[in-house]
C-alpha cells in the first residue's frame, strides 16, 4: 500500500514540475515574443497537455491557473494588449482577457471530457475481453470443435467486414460476435452436438435454442458484449426469411449477415461427425449460389473478394487457438 502511495505521489510531483516548467518557459517568452496576443496562445499549451494526459479535472484547474497568471501579468504590465499608436479603454482590454479566459476554460473542460470518455472506452474494452476470455475457457472445456470453429469464423468474418468498409471498432464487434456466436451450445448436450444422423424435428428445435441460450449467458456480462447480442440471435437467419427466425433482408443486422457467411463457409470446409469437409472452391460455389436467398448479396460479394485475394487461406495450425 505504501509503495503504491509513494509511486502516485511521485507521479503527481512529476506532473506538477512539468507544468511549473511550462509556466516558467511561458513567463520567459513574455519578454521574448513581441506580440502580446501570441502569448495568450502559448498559455493554452499547459491546458492542452493536462487535458490529453490527465483528464477534465486537471485540465480545468490548469486553465484556471493560466487565467490567473495572465491576469497577474496584465495587472503588472498595464500596457499589455495595447496597440502602438492607438487608444484602448481599460474596460475593453479586460473584456478581451475575460473572453479569452472563458474560451480557454471551456476548451480545457471539453478536451478533458473527451480524454475521460476515451479512457472509459478503453476500460470497457478491457472488461469485455476479460469476459470473452472467461467464456471461451468454459467453451473449450465443453467442446473443442465448437471452440476452434468459433476462432475460424471470427477470422473469416473480420476479413469480410474489412472488405465491406467497416472501421476497426465495428470490426471488433463483428469479431467478438463471431467468437461467441455458438456460445449457447455450451448448454446443448454433446450427444446432440455430435450426432451423425439427421436431427428429428424435436432435436432440431432443441438445437435452434442455442442462440437464445447464448444471449442469456451474454446479458449478465454487460459492457460492449451487449452489442453482439443481435449477432448471436440472428446469425442463423436467412436473407429470404427461411432461417431460425422469419426476419429477412435488411432487417437482419449486417454484422449477423457477415457472421452467417463465415459460419457456413467454415462448417462446409471442416470435418464434422455427419459430413466430410468440402474443398474451399466447392464451398465458395455453394455460398455463391445462396446469394440473395440464404445470404446477403453484398456480403457474398465481399466474401468473394477476400476469397479471390487468398485472404481466407489462413494457417490456423500456426495460431494459438486459445487466444481471442
Amino acid at each position: 500500500m505504501w509503495t503504491r502511495l509513494i509511486r502516485e505521489v511521485q507521479e503527481v510531483n512529476q506532473e506538477l514540475w512539468l507544468l511549473l516548467m511550462m509556466f516558467i518557459i511561458l513567463a520567459g517568452l513574455n519578454y521574448l515574443v513581441a506580440s502580446d496576443r501570441m502569448i495568450l496562445g502559448l498559455y493554452v499549451l499547459p491546458s492542452v497537455y493536462a487535458a490529453y494526459f490527465r483528464g477534465r479535472r486537471h485540465a480545468t484547474l490548469t486553465a484556471l491557473l493560466s487565467v490567473l497568471l495572465v491576469i497577474l501579468v496584465v495587472h503588472l504590465n498595464p500596457h499589455m494588449f495595447e496597440e502602438p499608436g492607438s487608444i484602448k479603454l481599460m474596460a475593453q482590454k479586460w473584456w478581451d482577457v475575460a473572453i479569452w479566459s472563458g474560451t480557454l476554460i471551456v476548451t480545457a473542460y471539453a478536451m478533458g471530457t473527451l480524454y475521460e470518455k476515451k479512457e472509459s472506452r478503453i476500460r470497457e474494452l478491457r472488461e469485455t475481453y476479460k469476459g470473452i476470455l472467461v467464456i471461451l475457457r468454459q467453451l473449450t472445456a465443453h467442446d473443442k470443435y465448437t471452440h476452434d470453429h468459433s476462432f475460424r469464423v471470427a477470422a473469416y468474418a473480420d476479413t469480410i467486414a474489412g472488405h465491406m468498409g467497416f472501421d476497426p471498432e465495428r470490426r471488433e464487434v463483428v469479431r467478438a460476435g463471431a467468437l461467441l456466436h455458438d456460445l449457447g451450445k455450451m448448454e446443448t448436450s454433446r450427444e446432440l452436438l455430435h450426432k451423425a444422423a439427421s436431427f428429428s424435428e424435436a432435436e432440431y428445435e432443441e438445437m435452434k435454442k442455442h442462440v437464445e441460450k447464448g444471449v442469456d449467458q451474454i446479458q449478465p456480462v454487460g459492457g460492449l458484449l451487449r452489442k453482439i447480442i443481435p449477432i448471436i440471435l440472428a446469425h442463423h437467419d436467412r436473407f429470404d426469411g427461411s432461417g431460425y427466425h422469419p426476419t429477412q433482408g435488411e432487417d437482419i443486422p449486417l454484422e449477423a449477415r457477415i457472421v452467417s457467411v463465415a459460419d457456413v463457409y467454415d462448417a462446409m470446409t471442416s470435418d464434422r461427425q455427419y459430413a466430410k469437409a468440402m474443398s474451399p472452391l466447392d464451398a465458395k460455389e455453394v455460398i455463391t449460389r445462396g446469394s440473395g436467398t440464404d445470404f446477403d448479396p453484398a456480403v457474398v460479394a465481399a466474401f468473394l473478394k477476400a476469397f479471390q485475394g487468398g485472404e481466407l487461406e489462413i494457417d490456423f495450425t500456426a495460431l494459438d487457438m486459445r487466444r481471442p
